[in-house]
């Protein structure tokens, strides 16, 4: 198909029917989540399965892809799911406006192949970590503030956040605040880690590291955690 012809030769015809296949849950359609979807539809994924209970806000329009000046107030899943039916109508989409939670995550979750983090609290981070390892599907994590930014792949068992945010609060956007760089490039990690576990390729992954960036500085470094 010659939408998809400039897939190749990055992906092989067996990695693109993997993706093709794939069922991908983003928890988070904002900031991160906005460029993750967008990315993910125009690759071809096989399925997505947005989660957010918010609504979008004047605040939401400096950063927020999904957010335009005619959409303030509607539910941010609800404009994420529209905006893959305009990209890909070939890509299987379904949309919760509902906050995850303890009761509600495994049946949000569903049965999905893998799960991309795009929330902005650590608290909704360590819940859905735990539901992923309750329901065995990998995780990708990334977090943003200020000029900084973070990306990890995280399995089942890895309990990588735990052990992350385990000295520190995370990101808090209210003091670094979110400019509209940051999560266009952490949302695009987070994209070529899932499209690698998705098709395979574990041994290149960012599991148990964390790639911490500084635009500010143009510094990237891996740390071991």
């Amino acid at each position: 198909m010659s939408r998809y012809e400039r897939n190749f030769p990055t992906f092989s015809r067996e990695d693109f029917e993997c993706i093709q296949k794939a069922s991908v849950c983003v928890v988070g359609c904002g900031g991160l989540g906005g460029y993750i979807i967008e990315m993910l539809a125009r690759v071809g994924i096989g399925s997505l399965t947005l989660i957010d209970g918010d609504s979008f806000e004047a605040s939401n329009q400096n950063r927020q892809i999904l957010s335009t000046e005619d959409n303030l107030g509607t539910p941010k899943a609800e404009a994420a799911a529209a905006r893959v039916r305009l990209i890909n109508k070939n890509v299987k989409t379904s949309f919760h406006h509902a906050f995850l939670t303890a009761e509600n995550g495994s049946a949000l979750l569903g049965d999905s192949d893998l799960v991309m983090d795009a929330l902005d609290n650590v608290p909704a981070r360590l819940l859905i970590q735990a539901l992923c390892r309750e329901k065995n599907i990998p995780l990708i994590h990334g977090a943003i503030g200020g000029w900084s930014a973070q990306v990890t792949t995280v399995f089942p068992g890895d309990d990588t956040l735990t052990r992350l945010f385990a000295a520190e609060k995370g990101y808090d956007s209210k003091v670094l605040g979110n400019p509209s760089f940051t999560p266009a490039l952490t949302a695009s990690i987070q994209v070529s880690e899932a499209l690698k576990v998705i098709t395979g390729k574990k041994e290149e992954l960012l599991r148990n590291q964390l790639l911490y960036i500084d635009l500010f500085s143009n510094e990237f470094f891996t740390l071991d955690i």
